[in-house]
C-alpha cells in the first residue's frame, strides 16, 4: 500500500499537467520515433532505436511516479493556526547575521530550495513546525547544528 503524499493544491496541479503532458503529447511522440528507427532496420546496433527505448523508459518510470503521488494525494491543509508554521506556511527567518530567508514549507515531492520550498521532512522543515514568529529554533544536520529566529509566517 503507498502512502500518502502530502502536497499543496498548486503542486497537485502542477503534477496534473505533467502527467497530461507526458501521456498526451509525448507517448504518442515516442512511439512515432520507435516505429521510424525499427523502419530504419538491424535493431542490435540502431542508436536512434535504443535512444527512443531509453527515453520511453524512463518518460514511463515518470508517469508511474506522477501517478501514484495523484492517487495517494493529500492536500496541505490551508487551514493552519494563526502565527504558528505548519505545513503550507511561507516562513521567513534569520540565521544570526545573515541576511533573511524566506521558505514554504511542503511535501518531499514538491520540495526545491532554490525555489524557496523545503520539504516539512527537512531538517529546516522539522524545526520549524509548531513554532511561533520571535521563536529561536534550533535546526540539527548531520554536519552539526544551528540556530535562527523566525521572524514572519505568511
Amino acid at each position: 500500500m503507498a502512502e500518502d503524499v502530502h502536497i499543496t493544491p498548486e503542486g497537485l496541479e502542477a503534477v496534473r499537467k505533467e502527467h497530461e503532458e507526458l501521456t498526451r503529447v509525448w507517448r504518442p511522440q515516442i512511439a512515432a520515433k520507435i516505429k521510424a528507427a525499427r523502419e530504419l532496420g538491424d535493431l542490435s546496433e540502431n542508436f536512434e532505436y535504443h535512444a527512443a527505448k531509453n527515453e520511453q523508459g524512463m518518460k514511463e518510470a515518470r508517469i508511474n511516479e506522477l501517478e501514484v503521488i495523484i492517487k495517494n494525494h493529500v492536500l496541505i491543509d490551508e487551514h493552519r493556526v494563526p502565527g504558528q508554521v505548519a505545513m503550507g506556511s511561507t516562513v521567513r527567518f534569520r540565521e544570526e547575521a545573515e541576511d533573511e530567508e524566506t521558505y514554504r514549507i511542503v511535501g518531499p515531492t514538491e520540495a526545491d530550495p532554490k525555489s524557496g520550498r523545503v520539504s516539512y521532512e527537512s531538517a529546516l522543515g522539522k524545526a520549524m513546525l509548531g513554532h511561533k514568529v520571535g521563536d529561536e529554533v534550533e535546526v540539527s544536520t548531520p554536519s552539526g547544528t544551528y540556530r535562527v529566529r523566525i521572524v514572519g509566517i505568511d
